[in-house]
């Protein structure tokens, strides 16, 4: 089985920055790709960055260029550094992670709270 424990969410005004860690633990032999995802009350999940094969990476459009994933592959750790962050970035962040232990599959943090106030 496998783990991702979140963390690094909070209360931050706009404009500043919060860093997310997720640490993936377990009988894992690889990792294809990590990821970030919120949800805000009423609103479903939604992608916010991935990365894939600790490289390439990708961005919903309304954090590209406030939001960085990168990940530690030696850790199994992936990081969400999100700067300029504004009121409408309030939601809880999920990771994501899809891993090879005997066979690949989807795994989920329990979910971060992050609260941007205005």
């Amino acid at each position: 089985q496998v783990q991702l424990v979140e963390s690094g969410g909070g209360l931050v005004q706009a404009g500043g920055s919060l860093r997310l860690s997720c640490a993936a633990s377990g009988s894992i032999f690889s990792v294809r790709r990590m990821g970030w995802y919120r949800q805000a009350p009423g609103n479903q999940r939604e992608l916010v960055a991935v990365i894939t094969n600790g490289a390439d990476t990708n961005y919903a459009d309304s954090v590209k260029g406030r939001f960085t994933i990168s990940t530690d592959n030696a850790k199994n750790t992936a990081y969400l550094q999100m700067n300029s962050l504004k009121p409408e970035d309030t939601a809880v962040y999920y990771c994501n992670a899809f891993v090879r232990t005997v066979f690949w599959n989807d795994y989920w943090g329990q979910g971060t709270q992050v609260t941007v106030s205005s």
